[in-house]
C-alpha cells in the first residue's frame, strides 16, 4: 500500500527537484522511496543509504560528482539512472564541503534493521543539513555559526523588521527589532555585521532579485515599495544561502505559540519580547525551520534573549570592516591584521567567542565598564594569582559545543568524556577566581556551578578508555548493568572457544595455516589456502570460494557464532540504552551548563585582558560622561604588535585632545601619503573600543567620554555588480554618518572627496566639516590632502589643525610619523610618487604644473573664504560675481550705478 501511494505521488510530478520524470512502473521499490524523499525536499541533495554507501541519483549525482570530483556511474545498463556515492562512515566530510558551497543535504536513512525484516527496508529522511544548521567541525573555536530569520511588518514610519539569530552549535538564541523608515537599512547593517550562514524569510514578504543568491529585496507588507539592498551600510551579498518559508510560518497565530511552547512560557514578557511581536515571530519561524529539518528536540536551547543595538557602543558593518576588528580588510590577508588576533590570549573556546562578540558590541554603561576595569586592574597586578587562574583553564574544553553535540545526538563516548573532563576542571577555576577581591571576580565565583553531580554521573557510567564509536563496544563501565557484564563474559568466553576451535582443527586436519576469521557478511568461518584444500575433512561445509583460499563452516562454529553475535548485539543495545539515559540526564541540566559556560567565558576574557595589560605595559583608561577624547603617548595596538613580531622597530606614539563640550571637537589632519594619517585615525577608534570593552590600552594615559557610535569612512572601492562607483560608495557612507551621528559619536573621515573632480571634492569636504562642526558637534578626526581646508580654522572655533610631520633631506623626504599642531605646508605627493619609482621626466613635469595650480588655487580659496561663500565658493557663477566685485572702484560709483550693479548681480544669481 505504501509503495502504491508513493508511486501515485511521484507520477503527478514531471520534474522533482532535479529528478526527471520517468516511468514509475519501471523503478525498483527502493528507487520509489528515494523519489518520494526528493519530492518532500526538492531543494536538497538526497543522500540515500544503500548498504555501506550513501548514493545520489540523476541530476543530484551529476552535480555532486562534478563538485566533489567523484566517479559518476549508472544504476542500469542503459545508463539512464546516473549515480554516485560515498562511504557512509566518511560522509560527514563530503557533506560539509557541500554545505560550505551553500547546498543543502537530506539524509534518507534505513530506519529498519535489515536483519529484522524480510521485505524492503523502509527509508525516510531523518535529518536535513543546511549551512545554518549543520555544525562544521572545521570552524574556528572563536567563530559562531549563525542562522538568521527575518520578519517584516508595516510600511514607512510604521515599518518594523524583526531579526532572530541562533548558533545551533552553542545554543545561543537572541532576537532584536528595528522600527521606522530606517528599519530595513538597520536590518541589512546588522546582518552585514553578524554575517549569518543562512537567512530565513517569508516567500511572500521577501523576494529574490536576480537568478542567483547575490541580491535580496524586501517586499514590506501592505504593498509598500521595495527598498534597495544598499540602503544600509551593510550588505547581504555575503549570505550564500537564503531560504524562503511559507508566509503562514511568519504569522502571529503560528509563530508565537511555537515559541511559548518551546520554552514553556505563559507569555513572552519574561524574555524581553513584550511589545516586540515582529522579533518574536522571527524567532518562532526559526524554531519551525529547525523542527522541519529534524534538528532534534533542541534541549540545549533554553531560552531566547532580546537585545537592543543601542545598549552597546554601536558599530556598523562598514566600521567593523574598515577597522579590521575581527577580519582582515582584504581577502587573502592573514588574521594578524585584526584587533581580535592582537587581543586573543584567551585560554578557552568560550572566551575566544566572547572576545569576538565583545569587540563587535562594546559596553556603553559606566558601571559595567568600571566593574570590568576594576577586575582587570586587580588581576594585572597579581602575577601569581593571575597565572594560576589561567593555568586552571588549560583543561576546560568547549563546554557549549560539547553540550550542543549531546543535544543533537551527535556526541560519541569520547566527547562525553571530554565534557566530563571539562566539568572536573571547574572547581580549580572557581578556587583561583576566589583569590581576587574585586566585585566582578567575587560575583563570578558565586555564579559558577561546578556541576560536580554531572561529572560524577559521567565518571560512573562511561568507561575511562571508551572508544570513539559504539561499534567498538565497551563504552559502559563494568558494574553498571549486571546483564551487560554477563553478556561481555559470554562474548569473551566465546572468543576463547574460537581460539580453541582453531587450534583443535589445525591438529585434526594437519593444516597449520588454518584460521578462524570473521566479516560482517559471512560471520565466522574457517579459511584454508588452495594448496591445502585436499586436506579439508568431509564434514566441513563450504561457504565461499576465493582466488587463493576456500572458506568453510561447521555446526560447532555456527553455534558459537550465534552465541557471540547475539551477545554482541544485545550488549550494544544495552550500552545504547544506558548512554541514552545519561544523555537525557545531561540535557536536563543544560541551563546550568550554559550558565556556567557563560561565566567561564567572562572569567577567561577578563584574565586575558589582565594578562595583556601586564605583558605589554598597557594602562587603565578613564571613562566618564561628557565629550572628551584625550590620549597621550598612544600606540596602535595591531601595528605595534606586527612591528615587534617582524623586527621593524618601535611604533612612534602620538597624542590627541578633543572635547565636544567646549574644546576643539574636530581635528583636521594634513600631511603626506604614507605619513600615518590613516593609522592615526584607526588608532583612536581602536583605543575607544578597547576602553569600552573593559580592556587596558597602549598609551601613557587616556581619558574618554562615553561614545555611543563610531563611524568610519576610510578607503573605498568600486562595487560594479551593484552599480556603485568608488565615489558613490564614499558618498553613501558619508550620508549615513551625517544623518545619524550625534554629539556623543566618534567620526573618522579619511580623504573625503578624492573620487571626483577637485573642486567638487573640495566643496563637499568643506561643507561636511562645517556641518559636523555646526550641526552635530561629534568628536571628529578628518584626514585630508585638501590643504585649502586648513583655512577653516580661521572661522570654525572648535576646529584644530594637526599635521603628520616629515623631514626633508637632500636625498628626499623621511616620514617621522609624528602628529603635531598646525597645518602641513604641502602634501609631498610628488615626492611619494618619486619613491614609488615614477620616471624622472614625469616627476619634473609634475613639479612645474603643481606650481602653476598652487598659485591660482590659493588666491581663489582665500578670496572665497573671506567672502563667506562656503557652500558655492567654487562654482563658475559665484566666481564671476567675485571677479566683478573685485574690479569695481566703490569710491568712483554713483548711487545709481551701485543700485544698477546690485540689480545686475541679483538677476545673474537668479539665473
Amino acid at each position: 500500500m505504501a509503495d502504491e501511494t508513493t508511486s501515485a505521488v511521484i507520477a503527478e510530478a514531471a520534474l522533482i527537484g532535479g529528478f526527471p520524470g520517468t516511468d514509475i512502473a519501471g523503478l525498483t521499490p527502493a528507487m520509489r522511496q528515494i523519489f518520494a524523499a526528493k519530492q518532500q525536499h526538492p531543494d536538497c541533495l538526497v543522500f540515500a543509504r544503500i548498504g555501506d554507501f550513501y548514493e545520489l541519483f540523476y541530476d543530484d549525482a551529476i552535480l555532486v560528482a562534478r563538485l566533489l570530483q567523484l566517479t559518476l556511474t549508472a544504476r542500469d545498463r542503459e545508463k539512464k539512472q546516473p549515480m554516485c556515492g560515498v562511504p557512509y562512515h566518511a560522509a560527514e566530510g563530503y557533506i560539509q564541503k557541500l554545505l560550505r558551497m551553500g547546498y543543502k543535504v537530506a539524509l534518507c536513512e534505513q530506519i529498519e534493521d535489515p536483519k529484522l525484516t524480510k521485505t524492503l527496508v523502509r527509508r525516510e529522511v531523518t535529518r536535513v543539513f543546511t549551512p545554518g544548521t549543520a555544525v562544521d567541525p572545521g570552524i574556528a573555536a572563536s567563530e559562531s555559526c549563525w542562522l538568521a530569520s527575518l520578519a517584516l511588518r508595516g510600511t514607512g514610519a510604521g515599518a518594523t523588521a524583526g531579526l532572530a539569530l541562533m548558533d545551533l552549535s552553542t545554543g545561543e538564541f537572541r532576537a532584536t527589532e528595528f522600527t521606522g523608515p530606517g528599519a530595513w537599512a538597520a536590518t541589512v547593517d546588522e546582518l552585514g555585521r553578524v554575517k549569518p550562514l543562512e537567512l530565513l524569510y517569508a516567500s511572500g514578504g521577501l523576494g529574490m532579485a536576480g537568478a542567483g543568491p547575490t541580491g535580496i529585496l524586501p517586499a514590506f507588507r501592505d504593498g509598500a515599495a521595495k527598498p534597495k539592498e544598499d540602503e544600509g551600510s551593510g550588505s547581504l551579498e555575503a549570505i550564500r544561502t537564503k531560504t524562503a518559508l511559507d508566509d503562514w510560518v511568519f504569522t502571529n497565530d503560528y509563530a508565537l505559540p511555537l515559541l511559548q511552547n518551546q520554552f514553556k512560557l505563559h507569555s513572552l514578557d519574561g524574555v524581553g519580547l513584550a511589545g516586540h511581536e515582529t522579533a518574536a515571530v522571527a524567532a518562532g519561524a526559526m524554531l519551525h525551520y529547525l523542527r522541519a529539518t529534524k534538528q532534534g528536540a533542541l534541549e540545549h536551547i533554553d531560552g531566547v534573549r532580546f537585545y537592543e543595538r543601542s545598549s552597546c557602543l554601536e558599530l556598523d558593518a562598514v566600521s567593523v570592516r574598515n577597522l579590521e576588528l575581527v577580519e582582515p580588510l582584504f581577502s587573502g590577508e592573514t588574521a594578524q591584521t585584526t584587533l581580535f588576533y592582537t587581543l586573543d590570549a584567551c585560554c578557552t573556546p568560550m572566551g575566544k567567542r566572547l572576545l569576538r562578540a565583545t569587540l563587535l558590541r562594546p559596553a556603553s554603561g559606566l558601571a559595567e565598564i568600571g566593574a570590568r576595569l576594576d577586575a582587570v586592574g586587580e588581576a594585572a597586578g597579581k602575577l601569581r594569582q593571575r597565572e594560576t587562574l589561567r593555568r586552571s583553564m588549560d583543561n576546560v574544553l568547549d563546554l557549549e559545543r560539547l553540550l550542543g553535540r549531546v543535544a543533537m545526538d551527535s556526541a560519541g563516548p569520547r566527547e562525553v568524556l571530554s565534557l566530563a573532563a571539562t566539568l572536573a576542571a571547574l572547581p580549580g577555576v572557581v578556587a583561583a577566581v576566589r583569590e581576587f577581591k574585586s566585585a566582578r571576580w567575587q560575583e563570578l565565583a558565586t555564579q559558577v556551578d561546578i556541576l560536580d553531580d554531572l561529572h560524577e554521573m559521567v565518571a560512573v557510567v562511561i568507561a575511562e578508555d571508551a572508544p570513539v564509536s559504539f561499534a567498538d563496544g565497551n563504552v559502559i563501565r563494568a558494574g553498571v548493568d549486571a546483564e551487560l557484564d554477563e553478556l561481555r563474559e559470554l562474548s569473551r568466553s566465546g572468543r576463547q572457544a574460537l581460539v580453541a576451535i582453531e587450534e583443535r582443527e589445525r591438529q585434526r586436519t594437519g593444516i597449520g595455516s588454518l584460521k578462524v576469521r570473521f566479516n560482517s557478511v559471512f560471520g565466522y568461518y574457517l579459511e584454508v589456502t588452495k594448496a591445502n584444500a585436499k586436506s579439508v575433512p568431509a564434514d566441513y561445509e563450504r561457504k565461499q570460494t576465493l582466488v587463493n583460499a576456500e572458506r568453510f563452516t561447521t555446526p560447532e562454529l555456527k553455534d558459537y557464532e550465534s552465541k557471540i553475535l547475539t551477545a554482541q548485539d544485545r550488549s550494544m543495545e544495552i550500552e545504547r540504552r544506558i548512554f541514552g539515559e545519561l544523555r537525557r540526564q545531561l540535557l536536563a541540566a543544560a541551563p546550568r551548563m550554559r550558565e556556567t559556560a557563560r561565566c567561564v567565558a567572562e572569567i577567561d576574557l577578563l584574565a586575558c585582558f589582565a594578562h595583556l595589560a601586564a605583558l605589554r605595559g598597557w594602562v587603565r583608561p578613564t571613562i566618564e560622561e561628557g565629550g572628551v577624547l584625550e590620549f597621550t603617548g598612544a600606540r596602535h595596538p595591531v601595528v605595534e604588535r606586527r612591528m615587534e613580531e617582524s623586527g621593524m622597530g618601535r611604533f612612534v606614539p602620538n597624542s590627541v585632545h578633543l572635547d565636544a563640550e567646549g574644546g576643539p571637537s574636530i581635528a583636521l589632519i594634513t600631511g603626506p601619503n604614507m605619513g600615518g594619517k590613516s593609522t592615526y585615525l584607526r588608532q583612536a577608534a581602536l583605543l575607544v573600543i578597547m576602553a569600552q570593552c573593559g580592556c587596558f590600552v597602549p598609551a601613557e594615559s587616556m581619558r574618554v567620554g562615553l561614545v555611543d557610535r563610531i563611524y568610519t569612512r576610510i578607503g573605498a572601492s568600486d562595487n560594479v555588480a551593484r552599480g556603485r562607483s568608488t565615489f558613490m560608495v564614499e558618498m553613501t557612507e558619508t550620508a549615513a554618518i551625517l544623518n545619524t551621528a550625534t554629539s556623543r559619536s566618534l567620526v573618522l573621515l579619511d580623504e573625503m572627496g578624492r573620487g571626483t573632480a577637485t573642486y567638487d571634492g573640495l566643496s563637499l569636504a568643506w561643507a561636511t566639516v562645517e556641518y559636523l562642526h555646526d550641526r552635530i558637534g561629534a568628536r571628529t578626526l578628518f584626514a585630508t590632502h585638501y590643504h585649502e581646508l586648513t583655512l577653516l580654522s580661521e572661522k570654525l572655533t572648535r576646529l584644530r589643525n594637526l599635521r603628520v610631520t616629515v623631514k626633508e633631506t637632500a636625498a628626499g623626504i623621511v616620514f617621522l610619523h609624528t602628529v603635531e599642531s598646525g597645518p602641513a605646508s604641502k602634501s609631498y605627493g610628488i615626492e611619494v610618487a618619486r619613491l614609488a619609482g615614477l620616471p624622472q621626466a614625469v616627476i619634473g613635469r609634475a613639479r612645474e604644473v603643481l606650481k602653476v595650480h598652487e598659485r591660482a588655487e590659493t588666491q581663489q580659496v582665500r578670496e572665497a573664504a573671506s567672502a563667506s561663500m562656503q557652500m558655492t565658493m567654487f562654482t563658475p557663477l559665484s566666481q564671476r560675481i567675485v571677479d566683478r566685485l573685485g574690479e569695481i572702484d566703490v569710491d568712483e560709483m554713483t548711487p545709481r550705478e551701485a543700485l544698477n550693479l546690485l540689480a545686475d548681480l541679483q538677476r545673474e544669481l537668479k539665473g
